[in-house]
């Protein structure tokens, strides 16, 4: 397969290109990509590969917002002094992702872009509040919930001539802790059966505030916002009862890793034990 590759050397000569070619495929780790291209499922004329553009980093900011560049490999993610002190939960999530070969190559951005459902970044992402920075040619940017950015499978609200160059993540509220389960029918790097973030906040032995995000049950990502409802103001005694709504709230379909009957009854069985392990 034959292809014009672009290698921009700026964040700013990257989005000139993408303004110039709209149908032009956006390379970063290229994890994804090379797997697709040579399934035959994607077949490029141009490809902007931004590897060289600096889009890469991770910061703290005067808010205590968490900056993550989007070229930013998940293994230095996971590795970062910076996202472990921000919420240990998200760097213990990105360590779950595949195996070492590919988080050292694979791309917090490149993971988001491709909107697969089964990934592990996204539903811990969404459930501690993050949002996606998105850029174009001549300085506009704009922020989008990560809930947000992804309708559908392998879907975004990535515009053409967009870049997603980012992520931001909000710092937690005082008494917020945030886990991050998943189900694995065989191998620690396989997708999951169901996968399930938390985030809870604790006040009083009740639950104050909760956000549920859960993977590898529907379309994308999914947020559960009726377990959440159920959940603040619950006690211990009363988490069964909200993580049994969640059944209800995921779109899952039988596959080889479970009927949807199966992915539903796992939801909630993992749904409780995420929360459960929060409030011990």
């Amino acid at each position: 397969m034959s292809y014009e590759l672009h290698r921009p050397r700026s964040l700013d000569e990257a989005l000139a290109l993408l303004e110039r070619h709209e149908d032009a495929h956006v390379m970063a780790g290229a994890t994804a990509m090379v797997l697709l291209m040579r399934q035959g499922l994607v077949r490029p004329e141009r490809v902007v590969s931004l590897r060289d553009a600096g889009m890469s980093g991770i910061r703290r900011e005067a808010d205590g917002t968490l900056w993550i560049g989007a070229t930013t490999t998940i293994r230095d993610a996971e590795t970062s002094d910076a996202v472990r002190a921000h919420c240990a939960a998200l760097a213990e999530t990105f360590g779950r992702v595949a195996t070492v070969r590919v988080r050292c190559q694979a791309t917090i951005g490149g993971n988001l872009a491709h909107a697969d459902p089964a990934q592990d970044p996204p539903p811990m992402l969404i459930a501690i509040g993050a949002e996606a920075e998105l850029a174009r040619a001549g300085g506009a940017r704009r922020r989008i919930a990560v809930e947000d950015l992804l309708v559908d499978q392998f879907a975004t609200a990535i515009d053409p001539g967009e870049l997603l160059v980012g992520v931001r993540v909000p710092p937690p509220a005082p008494g917020t802790r945030a886990t991050y389960v998943k189900f694995l029918p065989k191998t620690e790097d396989d997708y999951a059966t169901v996968s399930v973030a938390a985030a809870v906040r604790v006040a009083d032995g009740r639950i104050a505030d909760a956000r549920i995000a859960l993977g590898s049950v529907g379309a994308t990502a999914i947020r559960a916002r009726k377990t959440e409802q159920a959940l603040r103001g619950a006690a211990p005694q009363q988490i069964a009862d909200a993580a049994a709504i969640v059944r209800d709230e995921i779109d899952a379909i039988d596959d080889l890793r479970g009927s949807a009957a199966y992915k539903r009854e796992m939801a909630r069985v993992w749904t409780e034990r995420a929360v459960r392990s929060l409030m011990a």
